[in-house]
């Protein structure tokens, strides 16, 4: 059993991939989030424009 953990502890061969992986999906994380966050802040502010242009 100890053989195995040695062996798989030291193929590295589909780590690349895994890696790739997980830093695609933080990224997706993050970039969602931010689009969420300054969507509705963007749209607020452009609302509060439209209506101060409107008044004038």
């Amino acid at each position: 059993m100890t053989q195995l953990c040695k062996l798989l502890w030291r193929n590295e061969e589909g780590q690349d991939i895994a890696e790739y992986a997980v830093m695609l999906a933080v990224i997706l994380v993050i970039v969602i989030g931010t689009v969420r966050l300054i969507g509705s802040n963007a749209n607020n502010v452009f609302s509060g424009v439209a209506s101060q242009i409107g008044t004038q």
